[in-house]
């Protein structure tokens, strides 16, 4: 008997803060993923080999991808860096800081070999409300209204549920101002004991034929646990709102079935704390592809955000979020920002990175 062995697909960080120490740790529990070293602006010890620059890190570590874990000012020009030495990359979001850059990264590089770190989609929760939708329960998905998360992350929910492509939309957004306690960020528990001014950003989006979204996101909201996390899809034969779905089961018949989390480790359940599959009534719509390693939504979300790159990577998976995608939810989020700001609509036009309507 033959054994196969196939090396594991390797990459390097470019930078190592909050977001890059998380994809090193994540990539510490796969299999045939790993991390190989990190290129950093100062010498500092960490878990992985320290290179001082991309070349030297390419040269000596050799890389199968990259990943930018910069902040967006800096994401261009090392994509190009990648891109010009024929080198995949995962791009942290977003990829560029404004739409001028975007529109001259998208012509340096359209034909590279790019990627962004969009991993909203590929969580838990969001996964298994995508798959109901697919599934045609609640008709054809219309509108969908986001209140979780920022600009090009909740883009990306939107555009994802409704199927939009790369659809124009005309933005119509507004600010407001009201205290909020902030007792957690990235850091953890804050200790904050007075409310300070929150912004609240509430935008429509209007893609034409193929939907509406609705955007509405208070400062801090993604980690602040006084803030309820919101989403609804209304379609054509029902709705979907956060876990819930309400729709027609025939002619006459209206029914509400729940998404339920199986979720190990509670009472007499010995086998440990555990995310193990989210159902729609009786059929299992996500299963978590990481039993075992305890992992909270957004590692398990970049879990299989790093193994379906480094899929693409050896030509065995679909490209995971292409650069056109992510210019897209980036255009969209830019607009809510400018019409915020003005007070006045914005449409977007048709870009030589749009993607078609799906």
């Amino acid at each position: 008997m033959t054994l196969s062995f196939r090396a594991d697909t390797t990459f390097a960080l470019v930078g190592f803060g909050f977001r890059a120490a998380t994809l090193h740790r994540v990539a510490t529990g796969l299999e045939g993923v790993r991390c190989v070293g990190a290129v950093v602006r100062s010498p500092r010890e960490l878990p992985v080999p320290a290179y001082d620059s991309l070349d030297a890190c390419l040269r000596e570590a050799r890389p199968d991808f990259v990943v930018t874990a910069v902040p967006p000012s800096q994401n261009p020009a090392l994509i190009r860096a990648c891109a010009a030495r024929d080198v995949p990359v995962l791009a942290e979001t977003p990829p560029a800081p404004d739409l001028a850059t975007l529109r001259a990264l998208w012509a340096d590089v359209r034909t590279g070999r790019v990627q962004v770190a969009e991993q909203y989609p590929l969580m838990p929760a969001h996964a298994a409300r995508a798959a109901a939708v697919r599934s045609g329960i609640i008709g054809t998905p219309t509108q969908v209204q986001v209140s979780s998360t920022q600009l090009y992350h909740a883009v990306a929910l939107i555009r994802g549920l409704l199927g939009a492509g790369g659809a124009p939309a005309v933005v119509r957004a507004s600010r407001t101002e009201a205290p909020l306690l902030h007792p957690l960020d990235r850091a953890g528990w804050t200790g904050e004991t007075a409310p300070r001014t929150a912004v609240t950003t509430i935008a429509t989006l209007d893609f034409g034929a193929a939907g509406s979204g609705l955007y509405d996101f208070t400062t801090g909201q993604t980690r602040n646990l006084l803030r309820f996390r919101r989403l609804l899809v209304r379609g054509t034969h029902g709705e979907l709102r956060d876990d819930e779905v309400v729709h027609l089961t025939g002619p006459r018949g209206i029914a509400r079935t729940s998404l339920s989390r199986r979720q190990s480790g509670h009472d007499l359940d010995l086998n440990g704390f555990d995310t193990e599959a989210i159902t729609l009534g009786t059929e299992v719509v996500w299963s978590n592809p990481y039993p075992g390693r305890r992992w909270n939504d957004d590692e398990i979300a970049t879990a299989a955000l790093l193994e379906a790159t480094a899929a693409w990577t050896r030509g065995e998976g679909p490209p995971p979020y292409p650069l056109a995608e992510a210019a897209q939810d980036h255009l969209i989020g830019l607009a809510i920002e400018e019409s915020a700001r003005t007070g006045a609509p914005v449409t977007t036009t048709a870009e030589e990175f749009s993607p078609r309507p799906r």
